[in-house]
């Protein structure tokens, strides 16, 4: 019996950006594990979109130094708040995600 490995869901990045603008606020503010963890994401893979994010005032870096270690906290910010209710959850109802026929 072969077992095969079930393919993962493939994300458009617009959903990506309303996952984790929600999911900060949702919490408030996160670190970078945190947040990828939540949002079902791979650091290096998706830290382009953080960078982009945070370059347009999305969302805000935090950067801590507790002892030797480097801790860095995000947070939304109202421009990304805002950006997602007239935006991105418009888009949403218009694009929803998976298409049509999508049973999730």
């Amino acid at each position: 019996m072969q077992v095969l490995a079930v393919p993962k869901k493939y994300r458009d990045r617009i959903y990506i950006v309303k996952d984790i603008i929600l999911t900060l606020a949702e919490y408030g503010q996160l670190n970078q594990t945190e947040l990828f963890s939540f949002c079902g994401l791979n650091i290096s893979k998706h830290k382009q979109i953080l960078d982009n994010l945070e370059k347009n005032e999305m969302i805000l870096r935090i950067e801590n130094t507790e002892g030797k270690r480097k801790i860095t906290i995000f947070k939304v910010t109202n421009k990304g708040m805002n950006f997602c209710h007239e935006m991105l959850e418009p888009y949403e109802k218009l694009f929803p995600r998976g298409g049509i026929n999508s049973s999730s």
